[in-house]
């Protein structure tokens, strides 16, 4: 069952639903939360035909004890004033209003819709006069509920109540001292608060009709007493046991004699871990979050999940938007789901018609130029403008791609093949339906056998400039045939790029089986399976290297939003995912190294340091989420192969003290002396590990479905660079073997 329906389930008879904020600052998404939760709630009620009212409050009645920077000059002379009596920044209304406006704004748009009042009002008109004569009479009371919780000793001087001083007009400063049953007696304290100075009034007031208010823990009893409310919830700084919400609840019930609100306490929206705050400029705020959500996907966002989990929403280059956008779209296919229940009660009006296509594809789409008629077509228009917002404040750069005017430099590095690849599909660009494209680009790659990844690779570069891009079929369809025609044989015919591939294809086999080979069993079962090899001589390795540890730094830095969702996304994982599965082993408990080095920066674990050499090529492993090993060449003994292991033989991994038998099928590198590896690189062998003495390096590179030779060439390159960058050394062998 729905959670809200739920906490409903056994609730009976006529309900008063109330939710308040303060008006003091802007808006941050979070603050949008309990609005919706319980609107939500009244909607259910008034759909099981039961007598309900919803009322919002807004508490601007506060005293003024902190300032947005941008207002520190212009107000900081209100500070203990209320809010609602402090002029607007805009000189419209009050600094209550100024804030309080926008909140309707947003409330609006979410189809949140109660009856709005100001605690100013409902103090000035008298409403809680009633309330302040009970708390008064009652003080003693008030403070035993504060001394019982709090579990310290209340002064008898202190009353629940501060009164407006006559002579500087601030709430925050004054003190009561007593109440004789019609005035209360007053001091304005210089120092009663760090963040605003009384003026040193003394004297005796009536303190009804808006002359002073209760502390707002005692207030938001006195609003339950006052109004009736029978359901109320708080956020968790509120709601955690001995917190404000179990002030109010005590007092509602030995002070008011009034029952106690259904409680709910919901958690926090996090950014980044942390709990979003307007003040401390963590998170989005209202205004942007509704410009990158429709309104019925930001309702959805704040109910799916029950109020008292937490929830992650870090926009900022991060898939968060699109997968929210996904499981909107999937749970307005579902029945009779929890989910479906969420996509319900988050719609406005009559139920959407939800796009079919993926918020991701759209906004690959919006960038797209001249599918302004495909959007229509499909009845895009609405999300188009989010899709747009999302590709230009949120999207990781990856996402983002431009159409080049001119011949981009990235076809300097086309294989023969990418070239030839382009050639033929410069003639087959005729109109066509873009699904259908898609396939035929697909099937020219294996009639080609060119592999699909170079294939698509080589479209994305040359128009582009980048190896990654949208669906390839509606990126060409949705650009002037000619030009993508003339930019194809531009790219095919660069001489610039027959010479690297001349570089390319003149280091491309090692054909050395003295050194390494592929066993034929192997290359049967695994045929994509291809091994760069390099072996590097004179190296200096070291514990640790400023510069390195700098460039690791930064590495985690560029992927600080990772999420360990994505890390399945990635093509090389997966494919080495497949293999650990065609092998029979569960990728899950052991995870490829490319993963399992993502997963710890995705879970905000840092970076291993081992040594310079380990360090340096790590990066270059998770930089291309290619496999990547390098061995004592002096503790080898060739030739070495790649093979399937067989039953009954063993390796004594690195930090292991007893060995591990290896599953027959398993695919590990062996030397002369038996296996050095075991997995294609998962662990290594204590006898082939590099240490600091080691003088010489042999390097391996693991290839296999999508990651292609042509990866593994680059992968093996930029390793062997960057460990001579911090280790020295020079290369003597470098190739690469494929099955």
């Amino acid at each position: 069952m729905f959670w809200a329906d739920k906490l409903l389930e056994n609730v009976k008879g006529p309900q008063v639903v109330e939710d308040a904020w303060t008006p003091s600052g802007s808006v941050h998404m979070g603050s949008l939360k309990g609005p919706v939760i319980h609107d939500v709630l009244f909607k259910i009620l008034k759909e099981k035909e039961q007598e309900a009212k919803f009322i919002y409050g807004f508490d601007d009645f506060d005293p003024i004890d902190g300032l947005p920077p941008e207002l520190t000059d212009s107000h900081s002379k209100y500070l203990g004033v209320p809010i609602s009596i402090a002029p607007s920044p805009d000189g419209s209304g009050s600094f209550g209003d100024y804030f309080g406006n926008k909140m309707e704004t947003l409330l609006d748009q979410l189809d949140v819709k109660p009856e709005v009042y100001k605690t100013s009002e409902v103090y000035k008109s008298g409403k809680f006069d009633d309330a302040i004569k009970i708390v008064l009479d009652n003080a003693d009371k008030v403070r035993k509920v504060y001394a019982e919780i709090y579990k310290k000793e209340i002064d008898k001087d202190w009353f629940p109540f501060q009164v407006i001083c006559p002579a500087c007009g601030k709430l925050g400063t004054t003190k009561v001292t007593g109440w004789d049953g019609k005035e209360v007696s007053f001091e304005c304290l210089s120092d009663l608060v760090k963040w605003a100075k009384g003026c040193g009034e003394e004297g005796k007031i009536s303190p009804f009709g808006g002359n002073g208010k209760m502390p707002w823990k005692v207030e938001w009893a006195a609003a339950w007493y006052t109004f009736g409310v029978t359901i109320e919830g708080a956020g968790k700084d509120h709601g955690s046991a001995g917190g404000s919400y179990d002030v109010a609840m005590q007092i509602v019930k030995d002070v008011f004699g009034k029952p106690q609100p259904l409680k709910i306490v919901y958690e926090f929206f996090l950014s980044g871990g942390k709990k979003m705050s307007a003040s401390k400029g963590i998170g989005m705020n209202g205004e942007e979050l509704l410009e990158v959500l429709p309104p019925q996907v930001a309702r959805f966002l704040m109910i799916k999940t029950p109020p008292n989990q937490q929830v992650e929403f870090n926009p900022y280059q991060t898939l968060i938007i699109p997968k929210l956008f996904d499981d909107y779209q999937k749970a307005s296919l579902e029945k009779d789901t929890d989910l479906a229940r969420a996509f319900e009660l988050s719609q406005i009006g009559e139920t959407e018609k939800v796009p079919s296509v993926r918020f991701q594809v759209l906004a690959q789409w919006v960038q797209m130029p001249n599918m302004e008629e495909e959007i229509s077509k499909e009845g895009l228009e609405a999300w188009a403008k989010y899709a747009r917002v999302w590709v230009e404040k949120y999207a990781p750069e990856e996402e983002k791609f431009e159409v080049k005017k001119e011949l981009p430099d990235g076809i300097k590095g086309l294989s023969a093949d990418q070239k030839k690849y382009l050639l033929v599909l410069a003639e087959k660009l005729d109109n066509k339906n873009a699904e259908e494209f898609q396939t035929e680009i697909y099937e020219l790659s294996k009639e080609l056998e060119t592999p699909s990844k170079d294939a698509f690779a080589s479209i994305y570069i040359s128009l582009l400039g980048k190896d990654h891009g949208p669906k390839a079929a509606w990126l060409i369809l949705s650009l002037d045939k000619e030009f993508v025609k003339k930019r194809f044989e531009e790219a095919s015919a660069s001489e610039e790029a027959i010479h690297a591939d001349e570089e390319k294809i003149s280091i491309q086999t090692l054909n050395k089986p003295e050194i390494f080979s592929i066993d034929k069993d192997l290359s049967e079962k695994f045929p994509s399976v291809s091994v760069g090899v390099a072996i590097i001589k004179g190296v200096l390795i070291k514990k640790t290297d400023d510069n390195l540890e700098q460039e690791k730094q930064e590495f985690l830095l560029a992927l600080d939003s990772l999420k360990t969702e994505q890390i399945g996304e990635y093509s090389e994982v997966t494919s080495y995912r497949k293999l650990y599965k065609d092998m029979g082993i569960d990728w899950h408990s052991r995870r490829p190294s490319p993963e399992a080095l993502l997963r710890r920066i995705a879970l905000k674990k840092g970076l291993y340091s081992v040594n310079t050499c380990v360090d340096a090529y790590n990066l270059v492993v998770m930089k291309h989420r290619v496999s990547i090993g390098a061995f004592d060449l002096d503790k080898l003994k060739f030739p070495t192969v790649l093979r399937l292991a067989k039953e009954g033989e063993e390796i004594l991994l690195l930090g292991d003290s007893e060995s591990t038998k290896y599953k027959s099928g398993e695919v590990a590198y062996f030397d002369q002396e038996g296996g050095f590896n075991i997995d294609f690189n998962y662990r290594d062998a204590q006898r082939t590990a590099v240490q600091l003495d080691t003088k010489n390096l042999y390097v391996n590179v693991d290839g296999v479905y999508d990651v292609s030779p042509q990866m593994v060439k680059k992968s093996l390159k930029e390793a062997c660079d960057l460990i001579i960058k911090y280790c020295g050394g020079t290369i003597e062998e470098f190739g690469v073997e494929t099955s």
